[in-house]
């Protein structure tokens, strides 16, 4: 008889705390740049926190694969961006229309967000493939409760 082991699916939940993360981001990376002050960069340091928290729980809950995926999209993404700061974020506000100020934000935001999450996510496949665990057993206890990483046929 073989073992099945159940591949893991990505559901709505998943995709939430990865949308919460991006904004965490976004806003964290907006909120430092406008004002040189202690306070607005305390904040922009917990909303990071919090987002790396975010992608920390969504890296447990998908698979290796989704996750390298996820990590590869997001920097695909920011050079995509990087791309739109090599012109210049005033002149591509300027062709689109809409308030500059608020087009440049966003672009600078969104410019944060791809970074950072592509960041969290390849530091935590990068935990994911080197073997770091979550679990403060070491690899000795759990070979003593009886759990190997070698199969027993």
């Amino acid at each position: 008889m073989h073992d099945v082991i159940p591949t893991p699916t990505s559901t709505s939940s998943d995709r939430l705390l990865l949308a919460v993360s991006f904004a965490c981001f976004a806003v964290a990376g907006v909120a430092t740049g406008a004002v040189d002050s202690i306070a607005p960069t305390l904040g922009a340091t917990a909303l990071a926190i919090a987002g790396v928290y975010c992608v920390a729980q969504y890296a447990t809950r998908v698979s290796r694969r989704t996750l390298a995926t996820l990590a590869l999209a997001f920097w695909v993404g920011f050079l995509g961006i990087g791309g739109l700061h090599a012109i210049g974020l005033e002149t591509v506000a300027a062709a689109v229309p809409g308030h500059d100020a608020t087009l440049v934000g966003s672009l600078t935001a969104i410019t944060w967000a791809t970074l950072l999450i592509a960041c969290a996510a390849t530091m935590f496949l990068g935990f994911r493939e080197y073997g770091a665990t979550s679990s403060g057993d070491t690899p000795e206890d759990r070979v003593l409760e009886g759990e190997s990483e070698y199969s027993t046929r």
